[in-house]
């Protein structure tokens, strides 16, 4: 199997094969070329993967997923979690990624913040795939909004998760299915794991924002 630099190398190359919309001048404010993928931060031995839609601008600075105002609010559920009490600074924020996998469905920003293309998300889907089938060790995945939470669709029997996300529980019931990678042999690997969905931390979810650190809680307190 490749290293994990490796596979970042690889997804770098797809990128430059063919244009797709990358918000150059944020990557260029930041001092990064753009086709640089972001593809996780943490650690990849962590059993708890945190999986969300794409990165913002303040990632693309951190070089990190979930650096921004979103991300910053599940850091500090996950810290209160794992320590009983709330971070002093930011710097105790990222102590988190001691003990879970931050990663998103494509490993770059969206220019105008616009969610990619279910094109786009296909080019990047087998990069993805590896890093949750042959180099992550975990088996429980917290995901942040429908279009995190949708892009395992295609692991689960047919309508299953559609099925499962209409449920006014959903944000308190897992499910479960059975991702698929291919490695650069073209032998096949499967890991099964646990989707335990959750709305998006943003502002703009006004349904959901003010309850989303209690219900991070009740989903890490099941871990």
């Amino acid at each position: 199997m490749l290293d994990i630099e490796q596979l970042i190398a690889q997804i770098q190359q797809e990128a430059e094969s063919a244009t797709f919309p990358i918000d150059e001048p944020v990557y260029q404010a930041a001092g990064l070329n753009p086709t640089q993928p972001i593809l996780y931060a943490g650690n990849l031995n962590g059993n708890l993967c945190i999986f969300a839609r794409d990165l913002g601008k303040d990632e693309v600075h951190a070089r990190q997923p979930l650096y921004g105002a979103a991300g910053k609010l599940v850091r500090k559920g996950l810290y209160r979690a794992i320590y009983g009490k709330q971070p002093d600074r930011d710097t105790d924020l990222q102590i988190v990624c001691d003990r879970v996998l931050l990663t998103n469905t494509v490993p770059y920003k969206p220019a105008g913040n616009k969610a990619y293309s279910e094109a786009v998300k296909k080019r990047f889907r087998p990069f993805i795939e590896q890093l949750l089938v042959l180099y992550w060790q975990g088996d429980k995945i917290i995901t942040l909004g429908n279009k995190a939470f949708n892009w395992f669709a295609p692991y689960g029997a047919k309508g299953a998760l559609k099925e499962f996300f209409e449920q006014s529980d959903r944000y308190t019931k897992s499910i479960q299915v059975t991702l698929r990678a291919k490695d650069n042999e073209g032998n096949l690997h499967q890991r099964l794991v646990t989707l335990m969905p959750l709305p998006h931390p943003s502002r703009l979810n006004q349904l959901y924002y003010a309850q989303f650190p209690q219900l991070l809680q009740q989903r890490l307190a099941e871990i």
